[in-house]
């Protein structure tokens, strides 16, 4: 946690911010996609309470949390009420885990006549060293979620929904997986950090047969796994329950799916995880493919940067600070795109049947997961050769 008082209240303080960044961007979002909707269907959408209807935001909290307490009278009781905080955590465990900016150095300096530092925050809640493995190993977690509020809710439709989502969940999680082994195999790391930080500051470089190809781009995961971004990218959608494979809740076949039996504050704590999953996702995307918070030419370095920024203000702490809030903007506007793809999606396509969903994840994308692997086996084992 720390070498001193002061870096352990920093480091406390720092995975409180990262839980509540993820929590408050879930009525962003919401508001977002109530919107972006409306302009896709000629609607106007959420615009009379407040501004561009964002006070819309605060009346819905206040609903939320004031509805009338129920629960089925013939329900597991801990599994219905475990249900929407299970379905919360992983979530929020996951997002904690992905470097968000560049480590954060910090000189030493005087505060209450002692003497502090020197410290070197990294902006992400922990730093495990396996990465990708907590995440994929904690994000599994969620379709336990919606197994407790299938059966806890004692309703045949949560039920279905329930074991329809877990059986997508599992099926697609093959795919998702499996895409991501040739990006581990290209930069060699479980790492994030150690992922970032070779998608910086090198272009793009091809070699095969000892023939070297160096082109002027940003050395990041998608130039090197095009097919595996691709995988991955659709297989989120079936994870994160959202269209074209909301297959979980299918209004018109199921009432509302697992979460049939929900409402007020337990029903926001399953917004909140959909979305928290959906931060994961956009987060890892951006992380293993798009270079992380890295900037989009690959000669600007946060040593470059910082340089820069040092010329203009001074070197020293304020510097080191404004280089690892830029870094950290970056990373968002590349998080924020992901997450308006994903509204966007949700508002032009339609769902797929169920046969469809396991068709498409067990019969197309598992096989090309599996076959994009074995390629970038194959096309290593021929540039180390």
């Amino acid at each position: 946690m720390g070498k001193d008082a002061f870096e352990i209240t920093i480091n406390i303080v720092k995975m409180f911010v990262i839980f509540l960044m993820m929590v408050q961007l879930v009525p962003i979002l919401v508001w977002v996609e109530r919107r972006g909707s409306a302009f896709i269907q000629n609607r106007l959408g959420p615009n009379r309470v407040g501004p561009l209807g964002l006070l819309q935001l605060l009346a819905d909290a206040v609903k939320f949390l004031f509805k009338e307490e129920f629960a089925p009278q013939k329900g597991v009781k801990f599994m219905y009420y475990g249900a929407p905080v299970a379905a919360m955590i992983p979530g929020a465990l996951a997002f904690a885990s992905i470097p968000l900016s560049t480590p954060l150095a910090i000189a030493p300096f005087e505060m209450f006549g002692h003497t502090f530092g020197p410290y070197n925050f990294i902006i992400q809640g922990y730093d495990l060293g396996i990465g990708i493995v907590f995440v994929l190993g904690i994000s599994s977690l969620g379709a336990y979620s919606l197994l407790m509020a299938g059966w806890g809710s004692a309703n045949k439709f949560s039920l279905l929904g329930a074991l329809r989502a877990s059986a997508q969940m599992i099926s697609y999680e093959l795919a998702l997986s499996l895409a991501l082994v040739g990006i581990l195999m290209v930069y060699g790391s479980f790492h994030f950090t150690e992922i970032v930080r070779q998608q910086i500051g090198v272009p793009l470089t091809y070699t095969v047969l000892g023939k070297t190809l160096t082109l002027p781009l940003p050395a990041w995961g998608i130039f090197y796994q095009p097919l595996g971004a691709i995988i991955f990218f659709a297989a989120t959608f079936a994870e994160t329950n959202r269209l074209p494979f909301d297959l979980p809740e299918a209004e018109g076949e199921l009432v509302a799916g697992f979460h049939t039996e929900y409402g007020g504050f337990k029903m926001l704590l399953f917004f909140i995880g959909e979305y928290g999953h959906m931060l994961v996702a956009s987060a890892l995307l951006v992380t293993f493919f798009l270079g992380g918070y890295a900037l989009p030419v690959y000669t600007w370095t946060p040593e470059f940067v910082n340089a820069g920024i040092a010329a203009k203000i001074g070197a020293g702490n304020l510097a080191n600070i404004l280089t690892s809030l830029l870094f950290h903007v970056v990373f968002l506007v590349k998080v924020l795109f992901f997450l308006w793809v994903f509204i966007w999606v949700r508002w032009t396509l339609p769902r797929f049947r169920y046969d469809q969903l396991m068709n498409l994840g067990w019969k197309t994308m598992l096989p090309w997961a599996l076959a994009n692997t074995i390629i970038t086996a194959i096309i290593l084992a021929l540039a180390h050769g």
